[in-house]
């Protein structure tokens, strides 16, 4: 009997395997290959420039097909990442059969995997971006014995020419219908598209953003996914900006994730959920009101805020977003359901009602657990983030957490339930930590906690020095006040940086 569940996933392969994707081997890729008249198999796997890599196979026979799923395939590492020397830079990807789906966009029948990265030896690459997060995870449920799930909020511009019709109001573009907002067929076909890759989408919308500049439209949209295991969110982030970028390559328009645009309008962030699983419950909640497991993982966070900037913030333009009394975060804080906090407990379904009987007096109360729905969010990072560094970032600083004796105090000391922007709680505001100003700045966070991050070998030492590396080669420790008031420098930084992550 066909699973109901199974067969109404948008995944392909789910479907016709009836089977979930965590679930696939490599004899139920090769029958659905050899069922599906498949001709081509593409190897998917991201570099260091936060960008998907792609090598293609033709089918030649069934025993090239299986020595390609067995053994994977040699690549350049020293072209995908720079701390690999060209001296030994051999490396093996092979591919993760849980991440196969079908190329909406290719004409020749193709399936797609992400790979792993391995060394000579054989074994996994540690400074792989991929092989992080899994320590990263393992290191959180070893030490909580919990799981560490995760979601996005991938935000993003849509730009083309101006029609000159319907024109939206600026700044005020936040779930706009059409005709008003133009590129909501363009998202849900995106959103169609991940969906058959594996993604697991919670909605999507038309975000804040909307402008004109040189006769052309900006309009921000935002697709936002539900939790899971975090190094599935980071596989289903990363194929998602692959899907929104192709198919805007087709409709003819451009697409960025940059963090900021323009002086005086809504930049990008990429706000990341988090909740801890155990035994299949949400441990967030506890009688109703947030849990102390979930105030130890914030306690983490507001410790290690400082430096996971370098992981989540990766070019000057990202600090022109995080600037004081705007949306976007400046201060080491947490709060409930307040946009001004670095880390917000949004709203919970925690009241003791059941709103769908109430909206529907037709229907009987329907005793469903919305403790399931409760997540904390960071709200910091933004598209230049390296998906698979920022979510291990995190998963750290939660465990952190959990291995610091005053985390309870610490929780207690950052909360704020006020707006800290207004005049009345600058007493507030001045207790509270800062995060950095600058990629330089970030750096020097990331070199005073890396112990922390290279704790059960999670980050190598060599990721870490990269990273630091990078982030200080962009000499901007003044550069946020240099160019301030100076727009043309501005826009020259935004199109330097247009196509981050």
């Amino acid at each position: 009997m066909m699973n109901q569940e199974l067969l109404m996933s948008p995944n392909r392969l789910v479907t016709f395997l009836q089977k979930p994707a965590a679930e696939f081997t490599k004899a139920d890729i090769i029958n659905y290959i050899q069922q599906n008249e498949i001709r081509m198999v593409n190897f998917m796997y991201p570099a260091a420039d936060g960008r998907l890599k792609t090598l293609n196979f033709v089918i030649n026979n069934a025993s090239y097909l299986d020595a390609i799923l067995t053994c994977g395939e040699r690549v350049d590492g020293s072209s995908l990442f720079p701390f690999i020397e060209a001296g030994s830079s051999d490396l093996y990807v092979i591919p993760r059969f849980r991440t196969a789906f079908v190329d909406p966009f290719a004409e020749i029948p193709t399936l797609v995997m992400l790979c792993s990265f391995f060394n000579k030896d054989g074994e996994p690459l540690e400074s792989s971006p991929e092989y992080t997060l899994h320590k990263a995870c393992k290191a959180f449920t070893d030490v909580t014995g919990m799981e560490f799930q995760a979601m996005g909020e991938l935000e993003y511009y849509v730009i083309s020419e101006d029609d000159g019709l319907f024109p939206a109001t600026d700044q005020r573009g936040y779930h706009e219908s059409g005709p008003y907002a133009k590129f909501n067929d363009f998202r849900t076909q995106c959103m169609s598209y991940i969906a058959q890759t594996g993604g697991q989408i919670k909605y999507g919308h038309s975000e804040v953003g909307n402008f004109m500049l040189d006769g052309k439209v900006y309009e921000q949209n935002e697709i936002e996914f539900l939790p899971v295991n975090a190094e599935n969110a980071a596989d289903q982030l990363m194929i998602a900006k692959w899907v929104i970028r192709n198919l805007a390559y087709q409709y003819g328009y451009d697409i960025t994730f940059a963090p900021k645009i323009t002086v005086g309008k809504a930049g990008s962030g990429l706000h990341i959920h988090m909740r801890m699983m155990k035994d299949g419950q949400n441990q967030m909640l506890k009688d109703g009101a947030l849990s102390d497991t979930a105030r130890k993982a914030i306690a983490g966070m507001m410790q290690l805020a400082p430096s996971i900037t370098a992981f989540g913030n990766t070019n000057p333009t990202s600090y022109f977003r995080l600037v004081p009394h705007q949306e976007a975060p400046t201060n080491v804080c947490w709060g409930d359901r307040n946009r001004s906090v670095l880390v917000r407990v949004p709203l919970g379904w925690s009241a003791q009602t059941d709103m769908c009987a109430l909206a529907n007096p037709l229907e009987s109360d329907s005793n469903y657990d919305t403790t399931q729905k409760q997540t904390v969010e960071m709200r910091s990072p933004d598209g230049s983030a390296d998906l698979y560094q920022l979510l291990a970032g995190l998963a750290v600083a939660c465990r952190h957490g959990f291995e610091i004796e005053n985390a309870l105090a610490i929780a207690e000391q950052t909360y704020v339930n006020v707006n800290i922007h207004q005049k009345e709680n600058a007493d507030k505001l001045k207790a509270l930590a800062q995060l950095p100003d600058s990629c330089a700045a970030s750096a020097d966070c990331l070199q005073k906690q890396r112990t922390v991050f290279e704790q059960y070998n999670v980050f190598s030492p060599a990721m870490i020095d990269g990273i630091i590396s990078r982030l200080r080669s962009y000499n901007d420790a003044t550069l946020r006040k240099d160019i301030q008031d100076k727009p043309e420098e501005m826009l020259a930084l935004v199109s330097k940086f247009f196509h981050c992550g």
